[in-house]
Order: C-alpha cells, then sequence, then structure tokens
C-alpha cells in the first residue's frame, strides 16, 4: 500500500534536490543537496556531520548563519543615542535634538536619521545590565561572563568570547574561511578563546586586507596597512606551501606520539589552518576590496569603518560565522569613550560622539539595506554595542559636556538574523540612568546569539583545572521578544 505523500513545501525547497546538475546523474553536490533538504529532521550530531561534509566540498550550507558584531569601543551614551530624554533640563539630555522614527511614537538621536527611516528592520533593547563591565580589556560583554571583570578579576583573559564559542561549536560555513575574525585596533577591545584554546582566537583581519590607515582622531594619514598575510616570502610559492601542508599531515602520525601541551597542539593547528589559508583562493578573495563593483565600493564609502564593514559583509557571505569590527581609532579605552572636551582625543558628547554618529549612521544603514538587498539579513545577525553606558548627567572629570563609565544600564540594536524586528525592548527611568522594566542581561545576550547559530544553550567548556563550565551563565536564557 502507497504510503502518504509529502507535496508541501519545506525550509530547504531552494535547494532543489531533486534536480540534476551537470552531465552526471549522481554527483558529489547533487547527493549533499538531497541530503541538506532532510536537515529538519536530524539531531545536532548528525546536523555537524553534514555541515562538515558540505564545507569539505566548498558546498555553502544552507542558511549560513553568521553574526557581525559593531563594537562601539569605549562605550556610546545611551541618552545620546538610542533612548533620548527630550524633555529633561541640559545637563541631562545633552546637546542633541531627536528625530521620529519609522516606529510610531519613538524617536532617537537627530544624528542617526538614516537609521530611523528604516528603524523597522532593528530592534532597540534600552535596558541592556551591564554592571561589572569595564574597559582595557573589553571581556564582560563579549564573554557574558561577570567573572570577567577586568580591573578585578585575575582570570579575565581566561573566558572565552562569544565568537570563540561559535566557532568552536558551529564552525566556518566554508571551509578555507576563518570561523571567528575581527578587525582589531587594539588587542584590550576584543575577547579572545581563553580557556578553549589560541585555535578558536580571532583571525585578525588588519593583517590580511588594504584599509587607509588613520591617527588617534580618525583622520588619514596618507598610507593604507600592508596586507602582509597574502604576501609571500620571496622563493616561497603557492606549490610549496602547498607541499609543506602534505609534510604537516604526514608528520600527524608522528606528532600523536608526542606529548603536546595545549598551546603546542593549539599552534600546531593554527599553522596547518594559516596554510589553508594561504594555499585556497577563497579567503584572499574575500577580503580583496579590488574584487567588489566600484558602484558598491562606492555606496559603502571610502572611512575605514565603512570599508571594514563591506569586508565584513564579504566574509560572512564567503563563509565566515562570526565577524567583529573594532569602531574605534584610539587603541587605548576606544574612540566612543566620551569623558569631556578637556580630554582629547576622546572629546566629550558635543564634539566628541557628535562627528562619530553620522559616520556610524551610513555604516549600519548601509550594511543591513545591502545584506537585505542579497538575501542574506534573515541569516546574519548584526549587533551594534559597547561595554556599558555613559552617566545619566554630563560635566564628568572637570568637563562641561562630558560623559562618564555608567554600568547601571546601556543601549544596543540589532537587525536581521531572522528575528522579529521593528520594536523597542525595555526602559530606563526617567534621567536614563537606570533600568525600569525588562533588563536584559550579557548572559541573555550570549544566549540570543547561540540561539540563532545553532549552538546548544548547555554546552560546556573545561577550565584549567577541568571544570566544565556552561557557556551561558547567571541564568541567561534567549531574548523571547525576538523569536
Amino acid at each position: 500500500m502507497n504510503g502518504p505523500t509529502h507535496d508541501h513545501s519545506h525550509a530547504f525547497g531552494g535547494l532543489r534536490a531533486r534536480e540534476r546538475e551537470g552531465l552526471v546523474v549522481a554527483s558529489r553536490r547533487g547527493m549533499l543537496k538531497a541530503s541538506l533538504a532532510g536537515l529538519a529532521g536530524l539531531s545536532l550530531p548528525d546536523l555537524l556531520r553534514l555541515r562538515s561534509a558540505a564545507t569539505a566540498a566548498g558546498v555553502r550550507a544552507p542558511g549560513a548563519r553568521a553574526v557581525i558584531l559593531l563594537w562601539m569601543a569605549g562605550g556610546p551614551s545611551q541618552i545620546d543615542t538610542w533612548d533620548p530624554k527630550p524633555d529633561r533640563p541640559l545637563e541631562n539630555r545633552g546637546p542633541f535634538g531627536t528625530v521620529a522614527t519609522r516606529i510610531p511614537g519613538v524617536r532617537i538621536c537627530e544624528h542617526l536619521p538614516r537609521q530611523a527611516a528604516m528603524l523597522d528592520k532593528f530592534t532597540i533593547i534600552r535596558s541592556v545590565d551591564a554592571r561589572h563591565s569595564n574597559h582595557e580589556p573589553n571581556k564582560v560583554i563579549q564573554t557574558a561572563n561577570l567573572d570577567a571583570e577586568p580591573r578585578v578579576s585575575p582570570s579575565k583573559d581566561l573566558y572565552p568570547a562569544i565568537g570563540s564559542i561559535v566557532a568552536k561549536h558551529h564552525g566556518a560555513n566554508v571551509q578555507g574561511i576563518p570561523a571567528y575574525v575581527a578587525f582589531q585596533t587594539s588587542r584590550t577591545h576584543v575577547a579572545h578563546a581563553g580557556y578553549l584554546g589560541k585555535q578558536y582566537d580571532p583571525f585578525i583581519a588588519n593583517q590580511a586586507c588594504k584599509l587607509p590607515m588613520v591617527d588617534y582622531v580618525g583622520k588619514e594619514i596618507g598610507k593604507t596597512s600592508p596586507a602582509g598575510f597574502f604576501q609571500l616570502p620571496d622563493g616561497v610559492t603557492q606549490r610549496r606551501l602547498g607541499s609543506r601542508r602534505a609534510l604537516l599531515e604526514d608528520l600527524d602520525s608522528l606528532r600523536a606520539k608526542l606529548e603536546h601541551s595545549p598551546d603546542v597542539a593549539a599552534m600546531d593547528r593554527y599553522g596547518r589552518e594559516a596554510i589553508d589559508l594561504l594555499v585556497g583562493p577563497q579567503a584572499r578573495e574575500a577580503f580583496d576590496l579590488e574584487r567588489e563593483p566600484q558602484a558598491v565600493r562606492d555606496r559603502y564609502g571610502k572611512h575605514v569603518w565603512h570599508q571594514q564593514a563591506l569586508l565584513a559583509r564579504r566574509l560572512v557571505e564567503a563563509g565566515a560565522a562570526f565577524v567583529t569590527l573594532d569602531l574605534s581609532y584610539h587603541p587605548a579605552s576606544g574612540t566612543w569613550d566620551n569623558h569631556g572636551d578637556n580630554i582629547p582625543p576622546y572629546g566629550g558628547i558635543g564634539k566628541g560622539l557628535g562627528p562619530l554618529l553620522p559616520i556610524f549612521d551610513h555604516l549600519i544603514t548601509t550594511l543591513v539595506s545591502d545584506l537585505d538587498e542579497r538575501g542574506m539579513l534573515d541569516d546574519v545577525l548584526v549587533i551594534a554595542m559597547g561595554e556599558f553606558g555613559r552617566t545619566p548627567m554630563m560635566g564628568t572629570q572637570g568637563s562641561t559636556d562630558g560623559r562618564n563609565h555608567w554600568n547601571a544600564v546601556m543601549s544596543m540594536c540589532l537587525a536581521g538574523g531572522g528575528m522579529r524586528h521593528g520594536q523597542v525592548i525595555g526602559a530606563t527611568q526617567s534621567d536614563g540612568g537606570y533600568i525600569k522594566d525588562r533588563p536584559v542581561t550579557p548572559a541573555d545576550l550570549a544566549a540570543t546569539i547561540y540561539r540563532h547559530m545553532g549552538v546548544p544553550l548547555d554546552a560546556t567548556y573545561r577550565d584549567a583545572d577541568g571544570r566544565d563550565r556552561f557557556i551561558v551563565t547567571d541564568g541567561g536564557e534567549p531574548i523571547a521578544e525576538l523569536f
């Protein structure tokens, strides 16, 4: 007796799994397509095995999800960006006006007009609990671990970055592309792998692409970064590198018999992956902006952050899973650390933050629009945030227009990821200094990212003492309003 037929659509129908390709009846690609079409009923191990097979074949898995983190190093003021208080006295509300948005009744800073016009594609969270967070190094928010408080915790560098967790449990979407990539102004601005091992540290993109170099206030100095990663030494060819990779593989059995420390083993793997990046064309092409049509490059603009944003799109399109942009000119605390005009080079709110916001406004709206037009926005989650907010009252540290560190609350925004947007989550009290309702913790943010990336929320890693630690701590849960 014939069984029931299934003629309804499914999430992977776009693969056209039953369609033959080329002149071969059963190709490797066709088999992968047929296998991937049944992903919905697979267990996590099965899914990971299929993703591995797909990446090994150079096929970008369907729904190849990714995260782009726009890290506003230094801590942007919540009141002067996404949580304005226009009815408050000047010393509280700040020097900026507000503008209406696509979300009825919601206003944001006047210097974010492009984002305001398309805020239906964004979610603003005004009630992020940033207690314990600090900077230099910026650890708590990027690791979602309160014990990573940088000024008091001796183990601050050991808690793995969210990006490193994603690199371990999800991996790159395409072989030959780094899973976790960071454009890094300072080592203290970006969290690394810690307990996970150096093989899950971010690949530092600055060494692989040509970008304009700027001074501490963002002025171009007439030079470009050398992009030396892909420049082979004299006498070293791609073929010779390929032979070296084969030699490394031949030595694997010998290495297995030797007692290595975790760091040495990680460096062995990291070295092999570095050679893979050099030999394969995927990464070299992804980092090459010359391959991008001039019209697209003009659309993003020449500013160093804008070019990094375009590279971030190219990287996730090529197969990277997590890309962090360190949006800072200054390698110390960060360009968004606007203490006051008497504290150069950061400046205060008017002269320090004011010039940054139009640059950021163009960056985030261009990136989100481009991802949307390419059909990638449902797969790519874009997050913009810093490590804390700023004091409700201006005039800190002897200035008239500066705001000091304030970790009681901060604002952030998200777009994409196939989530529900066009909303504001949470609220602060009338002066913007404390959470009024719906607190969102770093652990909640991490759980949200892990759910988006298919990382099990109960996953663990092992610390130096052999203890298992959960990747989601402090009762963190995915932000329900987004799903």
